[in-house]
């Protein structure tokens, strides 16, 4: 597959990418690129990819797996399958593993969690734990060969190993420590929980987000950090509002249109 329509989905505009890499610089960067398309959802037309989603998913990777993110964007936009330049969105954080490791470490009591978010991050558990077996078997079956050295397979098992019980540490610390939180009515201002109904200014393209806590973040599935960008700007404050948010392209307004309060959103799930 060598060229990719805007309706082409994220998976074939990815499996387009990587065949026309060489295969060295291949192996180096397909596993961020499955990662990336599946945290955006693979099924999803790369037309539909917008700048906060792209600048989303770089506030949760390092400067390292940003590059290969970024030739993909460039790729896609060069294709003519995005009408957007995504790549100047992706802005990786900045920390370094240690700073990160210790701003976790001082707000992991902190963390509170729709009661929604705690049964995903439960399911997501579950199903991790489900995978141990079959990495283990996979591990085992790529060990058969002997060279070490060249080894591919045996090697992204035991990436994919590692990827998966780091995963499942994080979401059995976030567990524990989480407290869900309680229902509250009131609509005055955007809080932790509430679904804001947002109109972009430029565009009059109108957008929904249920603000959470950053471990339960996914902007794809409407789930808003409220330590984003976006997330800050929008908590506290008032419907009829309009808030500016700063984007590596340049600056952006939305203009709150509604809020719904957590109970309301309960009672409806």
């Amino acid at each position: 597959m060598g060229d990719i329509e805007k309706t082409s989905t994220l998976a074939e505009a990815a499996d387009a990418f990587l065949t026309h890499l060489p295969p060295e610089e291949r192996g180096k960067v397909q596993a961020e690129i499955v990662k990336f398309i599946r945290w955006l959802g693979s099924s999803r037309q790369v037309q539909d990819i917008s700048p906060v989603d792209v600048a989303s998913y770089g506030e949760q990777i390092t400067q390292s797996a940003a590059k290969p993110l970024r030739s993909f964007l460039t790729y896609i936009r060069k294709k003519n399958s995005s009408s957007i330049a995504l790549a100047p969105h992706l802005r990786a954080r900045k920390a370094s593993a240690r700073t990160a490791a210790v701003w976790q470490s001082d707000h992991q009591g902190q963390v509170t969690l729709t009661a929604q978010g705690y049964a995903r991050l439960e399911s997501e558990l579950a199903n991790l734990k489900s995978q141990r077996a079959q990495i283990i078997e996979d591990m085992q079956i790529a060990a058969i060969d002997k060279d070490f050295r060249e080894n591919a397979p045996l090697a992204a098992a035991r990436e994919q190993k590692s990827h998966l019980e780091g995963r499942v540490k994080e979401i059995e610390s976030i567990l524990n420590q989480a407290k869900i939180m309680g229902k509250d009515s009131d609509t005055t201002t955007a809080k932790l929980g509430d679904t804001v109904a947002l109109r972009e200014s430029s565009s009059d393209k109108e957008f929904t987000y249920t603000l959470v806590d950053p471990r339960e973040a996914n902007p794809v599935k409407g789930r808003l950090s409220v330590a984003s960008p976006l997330g800050k700007a929008i908590l506290g404050k008032q419907i009829g509002q309009t808030v500016e948010v700063a984007a590596p392209a340049g600056t952006f307004c939305c203009h709150i249109e509604h809020i719904v309060a957590l109970s309301t959103e309960q009672k409806e799930k």
